[in-house]
């Protein structure tokens, strides 16, 4: 199908030039300036309605490089807020794009229903030793193999220098020139469609980096009515906002259309401020959705949110902004303290008992309206009737390892079986699991915060600023350098080690257990009735699924360090049989010294599989060996 819906601001190439167009309302006089060589050449623009500006040049095809002069300006003008590429970064002219030079191969792909993702996070720059778009296609095999079903690219907009988070980016339409620009970018999409990967992008529309950062010169992209945690607020609802939406829809519109993107996860969206009568999330989800039907694709639009707030992913027809899935911290928080003991910072309010643990497995949130320490007020609200398909949860993710002192992953943390019993609580869970790079081997380098400001006021701001977030975890003075490019290296993942001892035993465990997630209907999403049973004091969980026309499963989770006998709902016509224990041999480091009863390998029905179970018509027990998670059906005698 057609879409109906095209880029207009920006260069345009057309049958009789390229049409330059730029919205600088208060400009009196703009010229689209043609870098050629060392020549300039300048182009009146004419003045259309709305502040809009736009000349059509006979002579200006992909490649050229261009910029804008606004009145007086500098005479090299500036890069275009629509620029599709800069290819000499942040400062320099922006580059003519062909939209339709690339030869697209994925013509019978038509994207994934949220309840079918199992998200893999990356960061190009360091998913790989090359880290370009180019070189990260050369895993996608392997992360379809593991079980994953759609990677998250971290934002890929051109940022100042070569090596950024993504999240400075100040070119919101330019895939990064280090990563391979835009042709690179689309490789990288068409390539994990042909392997049957979804690809769901991280932009960023609450900020806009400071380095390299023209908007404002151009019109009232933003707002000191509000303030964020990195600088003013983008204006949605302000005097000019109307063609400030229009800049960060049409950019949403752009990475659907042009780079068959299959969803976009919008970063911390509680930055985003909009007091108007139609939210600019509401809009921006509507028009994605409407774009991805023209297209013929299901486009899932995400955010993360440290809000608590199911009105983001209520219908529109409920008063709420109609989006299809958000981050939901709490049992990541929940987990993490269970598993480290750590309760400094924003940890202060999780408590790692099981029966919190079970509230955020069986509730969604477990702040839902709760007294929050750490924020000095009730925090969330309930959303047991948003459906769980609409829930994305992980262990961990680029903030909370990157946004550490040191970056430590959790393998770097906690125990071997740690690990696996972690990986289980999420990976079993009822709601939309996020996997982040190198966790399903439990990478040991970190993943830390790094950046190349080429301002070096900006860069010492920078230093000091993460010393003093740091502050209230107690990590003190041992902060690594963001600007070294040391930093940058120590994050790169490391794939060797996926195939050495204990790493690739969880690997195993990773990939079975996304294999079990894929197959069993109980576990997919929204399909199945939850119920949840926990015992503090004796540190297990139950989470029962139950789906309509599929097999009831139930998990097991013993969190404490002695083997627990744990209590199953009882029918003298149904017995439980094991799916997967993660004290299988094959998940161990040292398989000879700890043989559990309930070991057997996954996929196997016969009467070795039976679950040890005793009891009497009140009730059966099984038993879970220490530090461990039993998957086990229920089936009819």
């Amino acid at each position: 199908m057609i879409s109906s819906w095209a880029l207009e601001r920006g260069a345009t190439i057309r049958p009789d030039g390229t049409r330059f167009a730029v919205w600088a309302p208060d400009a009196k006089r703009v010229r689209v300036v043609l870098h050629d060589g060392g020549r300039r050449v300048e182009h009146e623009m004419d003045a259309l309605d709305g502040g809009v500006w736009e000349v059509t040049v006979g002579e200006a095809p992909a490649g050229t490089l261009y910029a804008f002069r606004l009145d007086d300006g500098p005479a090299d003008g500036l890069p275009d807020p629509c620029s599709r590429s800069q290819p000499h970064g942040v400062h320099g002219p922006s580059e003519v794009v062909q939209p339709d030079a690339y030869e697209w191969h994925d013509r019978g792909w038509t994207g994934l229903a949220m309840p079918d993702y199992l998200l893999y996070e990356l960061h190009i720059g360091t998913f790989t030793e090359g880290g370009t778009c180019d070189s990260a296609i050369e895993r996608f095999a392997e992360l379809r193999d593991l079980g994953v079903t759609a990677i998250e690219l971290m934002p890929v907009a051109e940022f100042p220098g070569a090596r950024n988070w993504g999240y400075d980016g100040v070119a919101l339409y330019a895939p990064h020139s280090a990563y391979g620009g835009p042709e690179g970018l689309k490789r990288l999409v068409d390539a994990a469609h042909a392997t049957g990967l979804a690809v769901v992008l991280d932009v960023v529309y609450n900020h806009v980096g400071p380095e390299g950062n023209y908007l404002s010169q151009y019109g009232p992209y933003f707002t000191e009515t509000y303030r964020t945690p990195w600088g003013p607020a983008v204006n949605y609802d302000g005097p000019g906002s109307d063609d400030v939406r229009r800049f960060v829809i049409d950019n949403a519109l752009y990475w659907i259309t042009e780079y068959h993107m299959d969803g976009l996860r919008l970063d911390a969206v509680h930055g985003i401020y909009d007091f108007g009568a139609l939210h600019v999330l509401q809009e921006l989800t509507a028009r994605v959705h409407t774009q991805g039907t023209q297209l013929g694709r299901q486009v899932q639009v995400i955010a993360e949110s440290d809000l608590n707030d199911p009105r983001l992913i209520r219908s529109t027809q409920r008063g709420g902004y109609g989006m299809d899935a958000q981050w939901a911290d709490d049992l990541h928080h929940s987990l993490h303290v269970m598993l480290t003991g750590e309760r400094a910072g924003y940890y202060a309010d999780f408590t790692g008992c099981v029966e919190e643990i079970a509230t955020a497995l069986g509730e969604r949130f477990v702040y839902a309206g709760r007294h929050a320490a750490h924020r000095g007020r009730r925090h969330g609200a309930p959303a047991t009737d948003v459906s769980a398909e609409h829930f994305v949860v992980c262990i961990q993710n680029h903030d909370q390892v990157g946004n550490r002192a040191a970056g430590e992953r959790i393998a770097s943390l906690v125990p071997f079986e740690r690990q696996k019993l972690g990986a289980a609580m999420y990976l079993l869970s009822p709601y939309v699991p996020l996997l982040f790079m190198g966790e399903e081997y439990g990478e040991t380098n970190p993943f830390q915060y790094f950046v190349s400001h080429g301002d070096p006021e900006l860069a010492e701001a920078v230093r000091q600023g993460r010393r003093r977030e740091f502050e209230a975890f107690g990590w003190g003075e041992d902060v690594p350098d963001p600007l070294s490019e040391e930093t940058f290296r120590r994050s790169k993942l490391c794939w060797r080690r996926a195939g050495e001892p204990g790493h690739a035993q969880l690997r195993t465990l990773y990939r079975d257990l996304l294999h079990l997630r894929a197959h069993e209907r109980a576990l997919r999403p929204g399909d199945a009735r939850v119920r949840v049973a926990a015992d503090d004091a004796r540190g297990w969980i139950v989470l029962e699924l139950v789906p309509s026309f599929a097999d009831t499963l139930a998990v097991l989770f013993n969190v404490s360090d002695v083997t627990r006998d744990i209590p199953i709902g009882h029918s003298e016509s149904a017995r439980w049989s094991i799916v997967l224990s993660t004290s299988d041999p094959r998940y161990e480091l040292h398989p000879e010294r700890r043989r559990s009863p309930n070991a057997a390998r996954a996929g196997e029905t016969d009467d070795r599989r039976r679950v040890p179970q005793h009891g009497d018509a009140a009730g059966r027990v099984i038993t879970v060996p220490p530090t461990s998670a039993l998957v086990c059906r229920r089936e009819r005698l």
